[in-house]
């Protein structure tokens, strides 16, 4: 019994290890996407800065300047978006060995490419994309950003009325567009990594609450069982001291009643314990569909909705000791699993593909653990075994049905 509850818990323990792994991962690959979105967004206002001064018949040496600036300013902003994954509240608003080169990187990209084309835009665009990377609190950002992007709308229509009023070339256009969505797009991105992160730390001390709550509880259980049971054996000790001089026989009578006391604790431990210990059946049959998975079998499960409304203390073991009889017996290749409900009793199915060398008669020890459980339950075994397939039905009734 022992042996099964542990093999329980470790099968408990390596669910929630590959939830917890696949959760990490997918944040980690939220975060991924989140910066990939930012420096491709950049990455193509410097392709098509590059593709308006072709089209615009600068000389290849301004192109040239321009065009390894805004690699170099593009490389700049990378070490401050990236770090941005480890940012928290306690994080100041500049980190100079972080930020500074990108500053200076910035700035000095601005005045050359402006100097270059004379669109103010492409001068004061690196500059403001390095603010906003910046750790802005949560309500200074959104004032920036508007700033930022008010600034960039009136700077194009300065430079589509005087600097690029005679010129047609599209690429302008929308570089001039794409310049004044991108404080949007980074602070979005940005905002939506920071919920995120967010709720990912709300999912945490949910978790925590949890399991403190479930610690206090499980104090609380073992503190009225024990007080109890020890308020009484402490009594009845008492009262043996008292009587053993006078009446032996009643003293000898109170001892029997303490031992049976302990006894009650003992037991009432017992059950609390393997209360605290039981899984839910959802997670149960998740379990056995993960280890069967784990061995090289397609397995598949079907679960009813209230579940949770199943016995667990008796399907448990039973759901336990069945994916332990496939993998020792079954032929490896599939398995299905059921949970379901129907004229008021709970029915568990498995099964699996038979073994090649396997015997006729597949009972044993398993099965009649599994027949004495389903019968302190008031429930039903029965075993199939077909030319090709190995079925094990469990039917125990509901609680209601046992307790009328």
């Amino acid at each position: 019994m022992s042996s099964r509850s542990e093999r329980a818990a470790a099968a408990s323990a390596s669910a929630e290890a590959r939830t917890a792994l696949r959760l990490t991962r997918g944040i980690s690959a939220t975060w991924w996407y989140v910066a990939l979105a930012i420096v491709l967004f950049e990455l193509t206002i410097v392709l098509l800065l590059m593709a308006a001064l072709v089209e615009g018949e600068f000389s290849g040496l301004a192109s040239a300047v321009v065009g390894v600036g805004g690699v170099l300013w593009w490389l700049s902003t990378l070490p401050p978006t990236l770090a941005y994954r480890h940012r928290t509240e306690a994080t100041p608003l500049v980190i100079w060995r972080r930020h500074l080169p990108a500053f200076l990187i910035a700035v000095a990209y601005g005045v050359a490419a402006a100097a270059v084309t004379g669109v103010w835009v492409v001068g004061v665009l690196p500059l403001i994309q390095v603010v906003m990377l910046l750790n802005w609190p949560p309500g200074v950002r959104s004032r920036v950003v508007l700033a930022a992007t008010v600034l960039l709308v009136a700077l194009a229509v300065i430079d589509l009325r005087v600097t690029l009023a005679a010129s047609d070339g599209s690429n302008w256009i929308q570089l001039l567009v794409l310049a004044a969505m991108l404080p949007v797009i980074t602070v979005s991105s940005l905002w939506w990594w920071d919920v995120l992160v967010a709720l990912d730390r709300a999912r945490a001390s949910e978790a925590k609450l949890a399991a403190t709550q479930e610690r206090l509880r499980l104090a609380t259980d073992v503190h009225d069982l024990q007080g109890h049971h020890l308020q009484v054996v402490a009594l009845q000790l008492e009262l043996a001291e008292r009587l053993m001089p006078r009446d032996p026989e009643a003293g000898l009578e109170q001892l029997r009643a303490a031992r049976v006391s302990v006894d009650d604790a003992r037991q009432g431990t017992r059950d609390l314990a393997t209360r605290f210990r039981s899984v839910p059946l959802r997670d149960e049959l998740a379990n056995a569909v993960d280890l069967l998975r784990a061995a090289g079998t397609r397995a598949e499960a079907e679960v009813h909705p209230d579940a949770s409304l199943a016995p667990a203390s008796t399907l448990g073991p039973v759901i336990r000791e069945t994916t332990t009889n496939v993998l020792r017996h079954g032929g490896g290749r599939w398995a299905r699993l059921s949970l379901t409900r129907a004229d008021g009793s709970w029915r568990y199915e498995i099964s699996n593909d038979v073994a090649g060398d396997a015997p006729e008669s597949t009972g044993g020890a398993g099965l009649d653990g599994i027949a004495r459980r389903a019968a302190e339950a008031d429930g039903e075994l029965e075993v199939r075994h077909e030319v090709e397939t190995f079925t094990v039905v469990v039917t125990v009734p509901t609680e209601g049905r046992r307790a009328g």
